[in-house]
């Protein structure tokens, strides 16, 4: 080892290589989960023309109809009979006071209006229909 006289402050170098491999071990953890936490029911959507509701800063409760006729409650599944009070119960876990209702495309009307009818007797008066946006338009942002 040659010593320089000359020299008088010490040289140090910070190694990066672990902190790029844990960055990248980061990176492909949050690539492969990021699309398994979007996932919910699945639900055919109807596609139409329309503008995003206005909503407060609380999430809203999503209630969701599948194509065989199933309830759910955030992606949990329930009964009719019991949608009223999980719904209520949501409210007071803190969620907001408008309710989303996401009903497969295939599901006949009169289905869609029980779930109506039903939330309307929870006393839910901010109810809103989710769609998909018409192809070829751009989806409807909301202003913060």
């Amino acid at each position: 080892m040659a010593f320089d006289a000359r020299a008088s402050g010490s040289m140090s170098q910070i190694n990066v290589t672990p902190l790029v491999d844990v960055m990248l071990v980061l990176l492909v953890i949050f690539m492969v989960t990021a699309p398994i936490l979007q996932q919910g029911v699945a639900v055919d959507l109807p596609e139409v023309a329309t503008g995003a509701l206005p909503t407060d800063n609380q999430p809203p409760i999503l209630v969701s109809l599948d194509a065989k006729g199933g309830f759910y409650v955030d992606d949990d599944p329930i009964e009719l009979e019991n949608l009223a009070g999980a719904v209520a119960a949501a409210r007071k876990e803190g969620l907001g006071g408008v309710v989303l209702v996401r009903a497969d495309r295939a599901v006949p009307y009169g289905q869609v209006m029980e779930l109506m009818a039903e939330l309307r007797a929870a006393g839910i008066e901010h109810v809103g229909l989710v769609t998909e946006p018409a192809a070829g338009e751009q989806p409807a942002r909301q202003a913060p």
